[in-house]
């Protein structure tokens, strides 16, 4: 049975577990290692998830089946009104394609919603095999955009919006 909860900063650790056991398979094809390890380290060492939830008040969801956690998501508002960002979603590669990505994406969108969100947006590596989950889930790709994150490594990814 899949349960969603909202998460706080007691939830770091599991966060971090799932990072762990999805993130950087996720990208071992499409990132250097070394950029893999820049990247965990500015998004998800304890301090960043920490500013992330605390400071950029960015709304984490922990996703289980029964007990084991399987996957997370985060979201927040942008300076744009009725714009909100999907910051992150990640789920374990064995319960992808079977529908449950697509219930933690809802999730998002029901609660984007009830906070008078208008659109959700999201940035997507390029060469992501991701973009066409969010494009069966009504994402089009809105623009391109390139941002240095810093250590000479650059993000070149699509940015999309869905309308709600």
């Amino acid at each position: 049975m899949y349960k969603i909860t909202l998460a706080n900063v007691n939830d770091i650790p599991v966060i971090q577990q799932l990072r762990d056991e999805i993130w950087r398979p996720t990208y071992k094809d499409l990132l250097t290692p070394e950029q893999i390890d820049y990247m965990l380290e500015m998004m998800y060492s304890t301090a960043a998830l920490t500013s992330q939830i605390t400071e950029k008040a960015h709304t984490f969801l922990l996703l289980y089946d029964d007990q084991r956690p399987i996957g997370f998501a985060s979201y927040s508002t942008t300076d744009e009104t009725g714009v909100f960002k999907l910051q992150k979603i990640y789920l374990h590669s064995d319960y992808q394609g079977k529908g449950v990505g697509k219930l933690l994406l809802d999730n998002v969108v029901e609660r984007v919603q009830a906070e008078n969100g208008s659109i959700l947006e999201l940035d997507v590596k390029r060469d992501n095999k991701a973009r066409f989950f969010y494009e069966k889930q009504g994402f089009t790709i809105f623009k391109e955009k390139d941002t240095d994150i810093g250590n000479g490594y650059w993000m070149l990814d699509y940015v999309m919006r869905r309308p709600l």
